[in-house]
């Protein structure tokens, strides 16, 4: 019922790693657990003194001649027992239950305060939809973990120890009959536990697996049902859902093996008991008592506690699976935080930056993924100019705009933004001044009324459509069934790849930021529908935002101020 905490870097096997980062997870909550087990433990031993008031009780019937008072006494006796029992099961569970919910907040907030900060092109990080399973699922399946596995091994731990302890002097067969059949159920349930780790940790890749794979079908379906690749992708989901099924029963069978191993033990212990306390009291044995033959009141209170005795070893059983579970999530949860992770700059403040500052680059020089080095041109742009940022594919057109924005920290030079330099303390006032307009466009899952409030909140629905009418999207408000309550869905469901950009244009508009980035806004658009998205681009530097578009688009490009050409050797 001790937590050590041990950094989980250290480890090698999965099984360590498992209960490392186990103990890390319930370290803040180490003093409420180890209460809350206590609690349950002498919740269960309270059992030996309501096995002795029943037996007392029993013994008195039996005897020919009962007394009132001492059957009056002891039905007290255990009632009472029985009620504190109750209070203190009840008692421990609402502490575990609290501290198994603070435990999954506490780790849910860590973890997406690290993935926020990921910069978009690190290494190594999981995919959006793995890690939305792991914080809204995976991680409440730790749960019961805390709240049935924890307090269990305590009782396991005790509660028999106590027991065997209890029932040595009435009797030494009685207490040699629980000491062999007890051991017998720990054994097997390690043999079974190394199963349902494996056989866990198999579902819990499976899970992230399909849900990674839902989501990259969702951004891609407009493109699957161009191609005439729907039937494929329908079987490409009913084979992960038959992976999942079937690594799913494989973890159910493990669980419905270990609880029959489990039974048979027990009953098997508690059978003996039985039949030695019953050949005892008819005379047929009359050897196994310290003293004298066994007696009525101590053979019932050998055969009430035997039960009790086997009752912590099953209730273990029963939530061995729940402890594989959370390993299974233990490991995942700690490959995510030892995967290489490369931070966008910034601290996650409120902090704003008085002004719309100006903005320069110098000697910038930046590193890919892949080991590619790029050099980028000075430049300084005013408040209110237009750049064009073009070069073929590969040359880090788009880079240059995350290096801008500081989603990912410069191998050397720096970007200056006013009078300092873009940095750690600086990043997070300067994206309050910045709009992005990705060529793969994301909404938050709401009406479109919220998604531009997002950076408006006060915004009337007059000046929300006198936005969408300067980024040339009144006609998509129109076709919209139910106008600005359409919900888009995270992806645009509903409008085109050109729509939805005049859409995230429109959002910009109501955001009144001073710096528009726009990566490739009018590839893959037909003419009438990239002179559109131009427009409403041109519109926003009209407004006074300063426009930096990184572009194939040599017309889009010759309408800005200035231009800056990568991987000419310049």
């Amino acid at each position: 019922m001790t937590d050590d905490v041990t950094d989980p870097g250290t480890t090698q096997t999965s099984e360590d790693r498992a209960r490392l980062r186990l103990n890390l997870m319930s370290a803040p909550e180490a003093t409420r657990l180890r209460r809350a087990e206590w609690l349950t433990v002498i919740a269960s031993l309270l059992w030996i003194g309501q096995a002795a008031a029943a037996a007392m009780v029993i013994d008195d019937l039996v005897s020919g001649q009962p007394d009132v008072t001492n059957a009056l006494y002891g039905s007290s006796v255990f009632v009472l027992l029985g009620v504190l029992r109750a209070a203190l099961s009840h008692r421990s569970g609402s502490i575990t239950l609290a501290a198994a919910q603070a435990v999954i907040s506490r780790e849910r907030n860590r973890l997406l305060a690290r993935e926020a900060l990921r910069s978009p092109f690190s290494e190594g990080g999981r995919s959006s939809a793995e890690i939305a399973a792991l914080t809204a699922d995976k991680l409440a399946m730790t749960i019961p973990y805390l709240t049935r596995y924890r307090p269990a091994m305590a009782r396991a731990r005790i509660v028999p120890a106590a027991i065997l302890l209890v029932a040595l002097p009435f009797s030494w067969i009685a207490a040699f009959i629980l000491l062999i059949a007890g051991p017998l159920i720990p054994v097997f349930m390690a043999l079974v536990g190394m199963a349902a780790q494996d056989a866990s940790e198999r579902q819990m890749k499976e899970i992230g697996s399909m849900n990674g794979l839902l989501m990259e079908r969702i951004r891609a379906l407009t493109d699957l049902r161009l191609i005439d690749a729907t039937d494929r992708t329908i079987r490409d989901f009913r084979r992960s859902a038959e992976r999942l099924h079937r690594r799913t029963m494989k973890v159910l069978a493990v669980a419905f093996l270990s609880s029959t191993v489990l039974e048979f033990f027990s009953a098997i212990g508690v059978a003996l008991m039985a039949v030695y306390v019953g050949f005892s009291l008819i005379g047929q044995i009359n050897f196994g008592a310290w003293a004298k033959p066994l007696g009525v009141g101590e053979g019932v209170f050998l055969l009430l506690l035997a039960p009790d005795f086997f009752q912590p070893l099953r209730d273990l059983a029963a939530a061995w699976h729940d402890k594989a579970q959370a390993a299974a999530v233990a490991v995942e949860l700690d490959a995510v935080e030892t995967a290489p992770f490369e931070p966008m700059l910034g601290k996650g403040s409120a902090a704003t930056l008085p002004a719309p500052p100006q903005l320069a680059t110098r000697s910038l020089r930046w590193i890919t993924p892949s080991g590619q080095t790029i050099s980028y041109p000075d430049f300084d742009l005013a408040a209110g100019q237009s750049l064009a940022v073009v070069g073929p594919s590969g040359t880090g057109k788009s880079s240059l705009l995350a290096l801008i924005a500081g989603l990912t920290p410069a191998e050397t030079g720096a970007v200056f933004v006013g009078d300092g330099t873009l940095d750690d303390d600086t990043a997070d006032g300067w994206r309050r001044h910045i709009a992005l307009i990705p060529q793969s466009p994301h909404f938050a899952h709401e009406s479109l009324r919220a998604n531009l409030r997002r950076f408006a909140a006060e915004a009337s629905d007059a000046g929300l459509r006198a936005a969408l009418n300067a980024a040339s999207a009144s006609d998509i408000l129109a076709r919209l069934p139910r106008g600005l309550d359409t919900r888009l869905g995270e992806t645009g469901h509903g409008v085109s790849g050109g729509e939805a950009r005049r859409l995230m244009i429109a959002r910009a508009f109501c955001s009144s930021a001073a710096i528009i980035l726009a990566d490739e806004p009018t590839a893959d658009l037909d003419a009438e529908t990239a002179h559109a998205v131009t427009e409403g681009l041109l519109a926003l530097k009209m407004r006074g935002a300063s426009l930096i578009v990184a572009t194939h688009d040599l017309a889009l490009a010759a309408r800005m101020d200035r231009r800056i050409v990568l991987g000419d050797g310049t």
